[in-house]
């Protein structure tokens, strides 16, 4: 993080911590011996961790909105540390809180935190704006309100569960909040989002992590001139899928979730010649070629990587019983912890090694007859409705992988099925489900080939 100018610098310490996985940035705002959180991630021990570090005590967690993509450790923060826990009153939370809306604001050594009701990605959003001892703005922390390049969707609340706000209604009162609130800050203030690239709370997010708003006046498409008609078009426009835990973390977020470390252990850990319940979902985490190589019958690769979780909570709901297999007890390790970043740990009926004996073989594709005659394959193409709006294959068959598991029997059988998506990992997925689904078909996986016939649609 680039230093605060002017006076504030000596005085305030902005340490953010971001989560690849999730693409989620949350924040530690110092001054002195005392440590205000932003919108924290479930692991809390990095927190502890930073203020040990400056001998300082938390006073504070911020929660911007019950978060959708990941589940927030603001409880299990403020029961270790006694930190009192603000966020707007419209949140209609269900823990010790103090509420945090227009006007409200928290003290921290010589600066203060506001809080600016920015509703618009929920009508919960708040952002918190740092003021200096001179009353000048320094930073504003836009939760999913504003990103670097984009602004968040406004369309993660139409469920009824979730409140049963039109997506249009949300993003109308967006257009209010840029407009009215955060672009009238002045053009130095920093702008720290809750998000940066790859997060499906947005859609076009920048590659940097923080900003200025003078910065984001000039780049940012959602800032420039325009109707409310015509942003509320242009921000709808090719939003990305809505995983299926969404709507489960914002109500967990609403609760408050249990201690993540107490959550981990409770993990049930079968040993790896346990029988397994036939009905139960099999999510096995290796590789794809150790997968291809030998596997459970039934089980969904979910190879262990950089969007694990999201594509768990993707691909599984979140009332779902399933089996999470890994090779290694470091790698099974990892997993189980990233299911608990989307509050889905409790769901593991068993964390196990993968067994000895593998008896399924996926079969290997022959990627020359593919070349040569893709008119002899069903060609199932998984990736999501924008990126399949440019075919790689005509005639293929487009069922984006958040669908596949209800879709799959959509699918003809008559022909060998090829599955691809855009660089590989989700067609190992892919095909496990459609071989799931489809037991009798014959089910192969491009993988990374794709890549190759990619190249010829772009030449």
């Amino acid at each position: 993080m680039p230093p605060l100018p002017s006076s504030t610098a000596s005085a305030v310490q902005i340490q953010q911590f971001y989560d690849k996985g999730l693409a989620h940035a949350s924040y530690a705002v110092r001054c002195g011996r005392q440590v205000v959180i932003i919108d924290p991630a479930r692991d809390p021990q990095p927190y502890y961790d930073f203020a040990d570090e400056h001998e300082a005590n938390i006073i504070a967690v911020i929660e911007t909105h019950p978060h959708a993509d990941f589940v927030s450790s603001h409880l299990e923060i403020a029961e270790e540390t006694e930190a009192d826990i603000y966020c707007s009153k419209l949140v209609g939370a269900k823990y010790p809180h103090k509420t945090f809306d227009d006007g409200d604001r928290i003290t921290l050594g010589n600066v203060e935190l506001h809080a600016i009701n920015t509703p618009g990605h929920s009508p919960d959003s708040i952002s918190i704006l740092l003021m200096d001892e001179l009353a000048q703005s320094r930073a504003v922390f836009t939760g999913d309100t504003l990103f670097v390049g984009d602004v968040g969707r406004p369309d993660l609340r139409e469920e009824e569960a979730v409140g049963g706000h039109k997506r249009e209604e949300l993003a109308a009162q967006l257009y209010r909040s840029t407009r009215n609130k955060l672009m009238t800050l002045p053009g130095a203030t920093r702008v720290y989002p809750a998000h940066g690239p790859g997060s499906l709370c947005g859609k076009t997010t920048s590659t940097d992590l923080d900003s200025t708003i003078a910065k984001e006046l000039k780049t940012n498409y959602a800032l420039q001139p325009m109707s409310q008609e015509d942003f509320i078009k242009v921000l709808l426009e090719d939003q990305p899928f809505v995983p299926k835990y969404f709507g489960h973390d914002v109500k967990l977020n609403k609760q408050g979730a249990p201690s993540f470390e107490d959550s981990i252990r409770a993990v049930p850990h079968p040993s790896s010649t346990a029988a397994l319940e036939p009905s139960v979902l099999v999510i096995d985490t290796r590789p794809a070629a150790k997968f291809r190589a030998g596997h459970l019958p039934g089980a969904i690769n979910l190879q262990d990587g950089g969007k694990f979780e999201t594509w768990l909570g993707s691909v599984v709901g979140p009332t779902e019983k399933y089996y999470l297999l890994a090779d290694s007890q470091i790698a099974l390790d990892i997993v189980i912890r990233k299911t608990a970043k989307i509050g889905y740990e409790g769901n593991i009926q068993g964390a196990m090694l993968v067994p000895l004996q593998l008896p399924a073989i996926a079969p290997t594709v022959d990627v020359e007859a593919v070349r040569q005659h893709p008119e002899a394959f069903t060609i199932v193409d998984i990736r999501n409705h924008a990126e399949a709006k440019v075919p790689v294959f005509e005639n293929a068959v487009v069922i984006p992988l958040p669908e596949l598991r209800e879709r799959a029997r959509e699918i003809p059988t008559d022909k060998p099925i090829l599955v691809h998506c855009a660089g590989g990992y989700r067609s190992a997925a892919g095909a496990s489900i459609v071989q799931q689904a489809l037991p009798g078909a014959e089910v192969l996986d491009l993988g990374e080939a794709i890549t190759e016939f990619q190249k010829q649609v772009v030449h």
